[in-house]
């Protein structure tokens, strides 16, 4: 039997589980694990089913479920990896940590290409695992639309990628882009943040995952993390650290996001 995942959120109501649950029953489809949660404050009710059956086509007899209770859902095989597109400039340990947990295979996910707004003898690591690269000119949105359908990409990875995205970009590809960002924003904006959180004797550092939105570093969460410092840590220290909470954050995001398990709830996400 193939293993499908359903995700689906919708406006609460009473019926939800027993249509889908009965609707899967139907067609001799076996749940393997169900997740939900019932948001009290959008009123919105979210669902992650996986399920295990031979049916040729589940989609199409869902869908008038779906359009019976007015449902933002999607429905696919596991086996159908997502594809993943990588955007970067020239720091290197978000896209390395990320091939490395493609490689050995922690990353439920195809990536697809690389692509840098600086050429790639700029980058600071040099095996890219046979993934092709491409440099796309800083501002050259246009390029990136066309990668974009070029590799079907249905993911963006903003891995340390440092060029602002135009509202327009961001608004075609909602809930389909994926940033990194050191936590001290807004507090620390602009160059050197952690020479300046030193500065300021701060005694915890951390990184943020979101989704990318018209608002700089204002996206709904998905993923964050903190590490303790002292007084003792220079800013070299920090920025160290800082890398390494960057790379597994931004790599947790992601597979949440690939696997599924990410929804949006207004300003923020709902993970099952």
């Amino acid at each position: 039997m193939t293993r499908h995942i359903l995700k689906l959120s919708c406006p609460d109501k009473p019926g939800i589980v027993a249509a889908v649950s009965g609707y899967f029953f139907e067609r001799g489809a076996n749940i393997a694990s169900s997740a939900q949660y019932e948001d009290a404050d959008t009123r919105c009710f979210f669902l992650r089913m996986t399920l295990d059956s031979d049916a040729a086509d589940l989609k199409a007899g869902f869908e008038p479920i779906a359009r019976k209770f007015g449902m933002d859902w999607s429905l696919r095989r596991e086996a159908d990896r997502p594809r993943v597109l990588i955007l970067v400039s020239k720091a290197g340990h978000c896209l390395a940590d990320l091939l490395y947990r493609k490689s050995v295979g922690d990353l439920p996910a195809d990536i697809v290409a690389i692509a840098g707004n600086h050429t790639r003898d700029k980058l600071e690591i040099r095996d890219l695992l046979d993934v092709p690269f491409h440099h796309v000119a800083a501002k050259d949105e246009a390029a990136l639309h066309k990668l974009v359908a070029d590799t079907n990409a249905d993911l963006i990875v903003l891995a340390r990628y440092m060029q602002v995205l135009s509202n327009d970009f961001c608004a075609r590809y909602a809930g389909r882009i994926i940033n990194i960002h050191h936590s001290f924003l807004p507090g620390f904006k602009g160059a050197k943040p952690y020479h300046q959180a030193h500065d300021r004797g701060v005694k915890l550092i951390g990184a943020t995952a979101h989704y990318v939105t018209a608002d700089l570093d204002e996206g709904p969460i998905i993923e964050q993390d903190v590490e303790r410092i002292t007084h003792a840590d220079t800013p070299e220290d920090m920025v160290a650290k800082g890398r390494d909470i960057e790379r597994r954050v931004l790599t947790r995001a992601v597979t949440l996001h690939t696997q599924d398990r990410v929804m949006l709830a207004g300003k923020k996400t709902i993970i099952l």
